[in-house]
């Protein structure tokens, strides 16, 4: 079978379907913004917006179809996420960030925490949030390391027929709510025991909102992302019942790795619709502009190859990201290591390209009345969160390249014959 990335006439039909929709809302998003001085002013008044976009659809659009929703799978992802993040990357992050923080959910949960927990995702109402609560203050690339090291520190106790949950969570994509008593639900990673060993210490268990416990610490004022939630939670005796837990006590760290595999190559995709987004406006600032020359600057060689250049890296990542989610759709076993590969070359490259399309518009590109500024500041995120690409995700490269089982031509011919 020859090798092909054409699109079936439906994907094609999504990206357009897509793009219209980023076009027509979420070019709402920086005007109603950008002015707002805290970040809590700009969170809330995305409220509206990304209400817009559940009511239309979009958040069944990206659930699986399994559990209720109309998504076909990661590729299917990746063309919404590419169309949604060239135009915002804030509600575009808030929205993807639902699909994370309901990942623990869909990959572990029972048929009766599904019909118990996802309901309020797959209405076209309202403007729900889930988040994945994971990372803590201090940092989390170490999450599972035992004592004497502090790894996951927020801890639930069993008390009768309920858990009893204490700490704190750092990083964590719409953890406040709209309202600061939490989101329609949080999947906390949490230490079940003291004692155990690293694969069966940590559990993950549903809280639901509104979380009785939960208080706003604060709300970090981002470089980038300037009005997306990104909060600092203390959860202090908040009480579940039993029943929440995912999977048996102790099956937290195979949860948290399962759930971060997908999203690499997620990242990946987001880095690139900020490449897009920067390489469309320095086409066409260097067909336009003369920059007191006799001919636009299109026309000299520095800026010709700088724009193919960049072309080019873009069409790398895309295809790697493509490949990345074409084979968790399909349960390759190279799907892990294509997922990281993603996540790290795509991240890097768009900061590399950004930076060098910057070049090509020159000193404009540093003013805020320049789109390049802020894309730069969306992008310098990517390589740093979901799992920094230098204290985790190429750790978990290494660590797969170590594997006596290790197969270097897995990635291109699939499974070992």
């Amino acid at each position: 079978m020859p090798i092909d990335f054409t699109l079936t006439p439906r994907q094609r039909e999504l990206r357009l379907a897509a793009g219209e929709l980023a076009q027509r809302v979420l070019t709402q998003v920086g005007p109603a913004t950008r002015a707002l001085p805290t970040p809590e002013q700009r969170w809330t008044a995305t409220r509206p917006i990304y209400q817009q976009v559940v009511a239309e659809g979009w958040l069944r659009r990206i659930l699986p179809a399994e559990v209720g929703g109309e998504g076909q799978g990661m590729l299917d992802l990746a063309l919404i996420a590419e169309e949604f993040t060239a135009v915002d990357s804030n509600v575009s992050l808030t929205l993807f960030a639902v699909t994370l923080g309901l990942t623990p959910l869909l990959a572990a949960g029972s048929p009766e925490q599904l019909g118990e927990h996802l309901g309020p995702f797959l209405k076209p109402e309202g403007a729900p949030l889930a988040a994945f609560a994971f990372s803590e203050p201090g940092g989390s690339a170490n999450y599972d390391a035992p004592a004497p090291a502090e790894g996951i520190r927020t801890t639930a106790v069993a008390d009768g027929a309920e858990w009893v949950l204490n700490g704190a969570k750092r990083w964590v994509s719409s953890a406040g709510g709209w309202d600061g008593a939490g989101p329609e639900l949080l999947a906390v990673v949490c230490r079940t025991s003291d004692s155990a060993p690293p694969d069966r210490a940590l559990s993950v268990i549903l809280v639901p909102g509104p979380v009785a416990g939960l208080t706003v610490e604060c709300s970090l004022d981002l470089l980038g992302h300037r009005a997306h939630q990104v909060p600092t939670v203390t959860l202090r005796d908040v009480r579940v019942p039993k029943r929440n837990i995912l999977g048996t006590p102790g099956a937290g760290r195979a949860i948290v790795a399962g759930s971060f595999t997908p999203t690499a190559a997620l990242v990946g995709v987001f880095a690139l619709a900020k490449m897009r987004a920067a390489f469309e406006f320095a086409l066409e600032f260097a067909k336009g502009e003369c920059r007191g020359g006799a001919v636009p600057i299109i026309a000299h060689q520095a800026v010709g190859y700088a724009l193919a250049d960049a072309k080019g890296a873009m069409e790398a990542v895309r295809y790697l990201c493509w490949k990345a989610c074409h084979a968790l759709d399909t349960g390759s076993p190279a799907a892990a290591e294509l997922a990281l590969h993603a996540k790290v070359f795509g991240s890097e490259t768009a900061v590399r390209v950004i930076t060098d399309l910057m070049r090509v518009v020159g000193i404009e590109s540093y003013s805020e009345e320049n789109p390049l500024a802020e894309i730069l500041r969306d992008a310098l995120v990517y390589p740093l969160f979901d799992g920094g690409n230098l204290g985790v995700r190429r750790r978990q490269l290494h660590a797969l390249m170590a594997e006596d089982r290790y197969d270097p031509s897995a990635g291109f011919l699939g499974a070992a014959g």
